[in-house]
């Protein structure tokens, strides 16, 4: 039996596409290996969205190339897309291919192996309009299961190369990402992450059928589906029909990531975000009036060039005035290529640092702030996995609907069920919490304590 190894960087949707691409090896009776055993075929899945993500795809593929000279090396994602040539270069490469025709790289192998010539399989992206179907019924992660609704973005921020490397908007057939989510229902998973490049555009390229309708349509039409979550969605396509079919909604959880990058609308302008601040607070006031203790966590930018401690001070004053849940926090990193990279007055590396602390120092309080609304109520969990600190005590980890990460006495077959638990101690990152059993309509604690 062939064996084949994966290698994923990056995003929530590279690793998608990895077990989308492991289907397909599955199919034709590969045996999946670990990365660092001696495989037949490697498949290394690179990320470009800094020069960091290049450094690092170029690493593992040299590693793969010294582990198995032999083997053969194909190089997909983002990194092969935008520099496939740079990747051909690396001595060992035998097959790139960007973000799309993955369906062919079983082919490319044949042909390698026939032809023992290089396959630089990467096209023009900018080209595709149309969304590549790669299917995943499980994934190796039991419990929550991503579901890709669509590819590319339109956007074309100052500091991202993503519309690149993955080219324009291009939506998911709506059958398909229900037929898609009933088969990971009955697969077992009681969570579905709705995820893409450009999550929340979703539509935007369709006549008539828009992200809210998709959200309803799940609704109604799986049977089984206990939560949906949304990766992630701008604040420009919160738009009123989608907060109404949240209001309405009895699945869709109560955690949103909606990226702000800087709460100040200068630095916004430079970025090309398409928002003010005004309207992003106003999107969040209307949001929490629906969803009573939204969890709403965001990613940041700090130190964009010609970033000043005024600009600052209005991102830190608006993030502390919203109450968000939980930051990701970035200093700006330049990525050749973008027009960000080529500006005048890049902030100097100490200021940024310095900044990220005292984001992160807020972003911690924050989320100790949000998790103690929660202390003593009983909140329903997916427990993922045994707590890795102390396998053997019992304790697993899991998630509520609005993603507090908790600790509880469980048991192995509780795994990917949905759980009642109390939460006994409210903490970031952890909260501690007690197995409740539902007993009618009683909720009787366990006796097991932590």
């Amino acid at each position: 039996m062939p064996t084949v190894a994966f290698h994923t960087l990056g995003c929530k949707v590279n690793h998608y596409e990895t077990e989308a691409i492991w289907q397909l090896f599955k199919e034709q009776e590969y045996e999946r290996v670990d990365f660092e055993s001696i495989s037949d075929v490697y498949i290394i899945n690179t990320c470009t969205v800094t020069n960091t993500g290049d450094k690092k795809s170029r690493q593992v593929i040299r590693r793969a190339v010294r582990k198995n000279p032999d083997a053969v090396i194909c190089v997909t994602g983002c990194y092969a897309q935008t520099s496939p040539a740079e990747i051909m270069a690396i001595p060992g490469v035998d097959i790139v291919v960007g973000t799309q025709d993955r369906v062919k790289l079983l082919d490319y192998i044949e042909k390698y192996k026939e032809e023992r010539q290089p396959i630089n399989a990467v096209g023009n992206i900018m080209k595709n309009r149309v969304y590549e179907e790669l299917d995943v019924p499980a994934f190796t992660d039991r419990t929550r299961a991503s579901l890709k609704i669509q590819e590319g973005c339109n956007n074309f921020c100052t500091f991202c190369i993503i519309p690149w490397a993955r080219g324009l908007m291009r939506s998911r057939d709506p059958q398909e990402v229900i037929r898609q989510a009933q088969q990971l229902v009955d697969a077992g998973y009681k969570e579905i992450v709705l995820t893409g490049i450009h999550t929340g555009g979703y539509g935007e390229d369709m006549k008539d059928y828009n992200l809210a309708a998709l959200l309803s349509d799940l609704e109604a039409q799986v049977t089984g589906l206990k939560r949906l979550r949304i990766s992630s969605i701008e604040a420009s396509q919160i738009t009123d029909e989608v907060i109404k079919v949240i209001d309405k909604s009895n699945i869709i959880v109560r955690h949103l990531h909606i990226p702000l990058q800087s709460g100040s609308d200068t630095v916004l302008k430079r970025m090309r975000r398409k928002y003010t601040m005004e309207f992003f607070g106003e999107r969040l006031d209307r949001l929490k009036e629906v969803l009573p203790g939204l969890a709403v966590t965001s990613d940041i930018i700090v130190g964009f060039p010609g970033e000043t401690e005024e600009e600052f001070m209005e991102t830190y004053n608006f993030i502390k005035k919203h109450q968000f849940s939980e930051l990701h926090v970035f200093p700006y990193s330049k990525r050749t290529g973008t027009p960000a990279a080529r500006m005048d007055n890049q902030v100097d590396e100490d200021v940024k640092n310095e900044r990220v602390h005292r984001l992160i120092e807020l972003s911690n309080q924050l989320a100790k702030e949000y998790s103690s609304q929660f202390e003593n109520e009983v909140l329903e969990v997916i427990p993922e996995e045994l707590h890795k600190d102390s396998p053997e005590s019992g304790l697993y980890v899991g998630y509520t609907d609005n993603y507090l990460k908790v600790i509880f006495p469980a048991a192995e077959d509780m795994v990917g069920k949905i759980v009642k638990v109390k939460i006994i101690k409210a903490g970031y990152p952890f909260n501690e919490g007690q197995f409740v059993r539902v007993l009618g309509e009683e909720n009787v604690i366990e006796e097991a304590v932590i």
